[in-house]
């Protein structure tokens, strides 16, 4: 069941950071949801080196330094997915 809830936050995650960077973004949905993932692992390690990890209620610190690692991380990772996705349409040619 980790599996799933991971899944399912790193797709939320990466289609509100999708929504919130400006422009058009060109990597797949299964991306998207990977760099979600991706995002969701490394605000967690940040919250838990703030020392937020562990409040009681909704740890609404934890999702924001979530969040705001997804967005970076579906911006650098969409960066990089354009510029391998761009280089190989060139050597097709």
């Amino acid at each position: 069941m980790g599996w799933l809830w991971a899944i399912i936050v790193g797709f939320v995650l990466g289609l509100i950071a999708k929504a919130i960077i400006p422009g058009k973004q060109h990597s797949p949905l299964w991306l998207t949801t990977i760099f979600g993932m991706l995002g969701a692992i490394a605000g967690n390690a940040i919250a838990r080196a703030v020392g937020v990890d562990a409040t009681r209620g909704i740890d609404w610190w934890r999702h924001v330094f979530q969040l705001v690692a997804a967005i970076i991380i579906v911006g650098v990772g969409d960066a990089l997915y354009m510029a391998v996705r761009g280089n190989r349409r060139r050597e097709r040619a």
